[in-house]
């Protein structure tokens, strides 16, 4: 019996470790030494093989290395397939970091500093209160909730919409189409931090740019297929935004010539906001993987009818 890991090679070292150290009894390879196709029942993947009925017969359980499972097409793969996102806690930790490190740049002037800086101009921008300064976070899941809840704590004026409603201490939220508008027109700094769907698929565009106050920042998080990237250049060439801090885009990495890496009003790194951290993530593995020899219910095991 095989448990095989498809993804970025150091952590794959790290998890090999745990594995020996902290379970034995299961085999466990790193792509492309998969060993017995058949022993394997198995896979953590950020990308699947293609043809996983056929190359893994036996195969068991889908694990994704990230929190999401939007860069599997799940139409592709077998029918009975359990695929279960990843739960490890400090996805959650890097994110909201890295949404803060992001909302605290847009509220406090950073792209313009640093243009200031390059030009040798020296310059005071007027201080705008946090409290003076509306936020809203696009998505309220466990990500979501987890920078809602630090980004109050700098006094902002926290807003969170979502599909289904929702209650948030200390947060106003919105549910459903219906109430996406009223959302959106009181975001200065709109955060995405969606799951990527049919529904969601081009949902930061120029339409929805259009709803939110003059100057608004974005702040996306989430997935690259949620922007539609010409309307976002659009919009801070015009002006309707004032800049927006990327670590997704549709193609990753961009093309060299893409206008993404020389704009002066986005920041943009590459798919770093969180990470999954194997010392953390292995004991809800090991947890799930013991659920599933038990026949009991995995954690963040998905509904492909929702896409997440």
């Amino acid at each position: 019996m095989t448990f095989l890991y498809k993804a970025e090679a150091a952590r794959g070292a790290e998890w090999a470790r745990l594995f020996a150290e902290q379970l034995p009894d299961l085999a466990f390879r790193q792509w492309p030494d998969v060993g017995d196709p058949a022993e394997v029942r198995y896979l953590m993947a950020w990308m699947p093989p293609d043809d996983l009925a056929t190359r893994f017969p036996n195969l068991e359980v889908l694990f994704s290395v990230g929190a999401g499972v939007d860069q599997f097409d799940v139409t592709a793969l077998p029918p009975d397939l359990p695929v279960v996102r990843m739960l490890d806690p400090s996805i959650a930790d890097g994110m909201v970091e890295y949404v803060t490190l992001a909302t605290l740049s847009l509220h406090r002037n950073l792209i313009d500093y640093l243009d200031q800086q390059r030009a040798k101009v020296w310059t005071q921008i007027r201080l705008r209160p946090a409290t003076k300064r509306r936020v809203g976070v696009l998505g309220l899941g466990v990500l979501g909730t987890a920078v809602l809840d630090r980004l109050r704590g700098f006094g902002f004026d926290c807003a969170g919409w979502s599909r289904s409603p929702r209650a948030l201490d200390g947060v106003r939220t919105f549910a459903g189409a219906d109430e996406l508008p009223e959302f959106l027109a009181r975001s200065d700094i709109l955060i995405c931090l969606l799951p990527l769907t049919d529904e969601t698929r081009g949902i930061l565009n120029r339409d929805l740019f259009a709803q939110l106050p003059d100057g608004a920042a974005l702040v996306n998080t989430g997935r690259g297929g949620h922007l539609v990237e010409a309307d976002l250049l659009a919009a801070l060439d015009g002006g309707r935004l004032s800049a927006a801090v990327l670590d997704v885009a549709e193609q990753e990495p961009p093309p060299p010539d893409h206008p993404f890496w020389t704009h002066p009003r986005i920041i943009l790194t590459p798919h770093i906001a969180s990470m999954t951290q194997p010392e953390s993530a292995f004991a809800i593995l090991l947890d799930n993987l013991q659920r599933h020899r038990a026949g009991e219910p995995m954690r963040g095991l998905i509904d492909r009818t929702r896409g997440y």
